[in-house]
């Protein structure tokens, strides 16, 4: 009798009521929708592979995953070739990686990050009053950034064309010969280089060519969130904010 009036109380209210086993709860989305992609052999092994180049950590963002999978796939529709800005274990790149056959698609992946964790100079004051330098900082100490290089180069040795760019955003993206690209996943943790970044881009970007931001419409990314969104704005393009909290611009 309770069950029954809390479901017809919900259902007044709009609201679905969740039954164990038949929703996701993972990395701040919960739904009931359109889970059957976790139970794809071929996600499951490209996720997987994400986890291994995390050395066994498995960070719980498998529909994180599923989107980046999605506008990877997508992206081999044009022209160009893949990069990265913000690599740390290289988790999203792998299960890219793993799930395109990277050594049979011909084309480049430029895998960008300091791997030492943000550049702290680079926070606003902004950003500084809400802590996200204290959060990265907290999190260098922690080694929840990758800074071991080698390991790195190791993780992406078995794919053709994966190219380590070790370096600060923006400058060291002036030293790399990029030509056309088609997929760009920015993941900086930060608005100064997540913004130059995308400026730095933007007319190298095939038509058609997919930029996912990792942090867009994350809890407590908003300066980040900002400073895309207004270099989107004025270049006439919107962003597409997903429950995720990643966000999607189609060039």
């Amino acid at each position: 009798m309770i069950k029954s009036l809390v479901k017809t109380s919900f259902a007044k209210m709009g609201l679905a009521v969740f039954r164990a086993g038949k929703s996701y709860a993972q990395d701040g989305l919960f739904t009931r929708h359109g889970g059957h992609f976790r139970r794809d052999p071929a996600f499951r092994a490209a996720y997987e592979r994400g986890v291994r180049a995390s050395h066994g950590v498995d960070p719980a963002f498998e529909w994180r995953i599923h989107v980046a999978l999605w506008a990877a796939q997508t992206s081999l529709r044009v022209d160009g070739d893949f990069v990265e800005c913000g690599v740390n274990a290289g988790f999203v790149s792998s299960a890219i990686m793993q799930k395109l056959d990277w050594n049979a698609v011909g084309r480049r992946f430029y895998l960008i990050d300091t791997f030492a964790g943000p550049v702290l100079a680079q926070f606003s004051k902004e950003e500084i009053e809400k802590q996200r330098d204290a959060i990265a900082r907290q999190a260098i100490e922690a080694g929840a950034y990758v800074t071991d290089i080698e390991r790195i180069r190791k993780n992406f040795a078995e794919w053709r064309n994966a190219t380590v760019v070790q370096g600060a955003v923006p400058e060291v993206l002036e030293e790399i010969p990029f030509g056309p690209v088609a997929f760009l996943h920015i993941d900086l943790n930060c608005a100064l280089p997540e913004k130059s970044a995308l400026e730095f881009f933007w007319d190298r970007l095939s038509p058609g060519a997919i930029v996912l931001l990792d942090d867009y419409a994350y809890a407590g990314h908003e300066c980040q969130r900002d400073a895309i969104e207004d270099t989107a704005r004025q270049r006439g393009a919107s962003v597409l904010s997903l429950p995720t909290g990643q966000g999607l611009i189609i060039r």
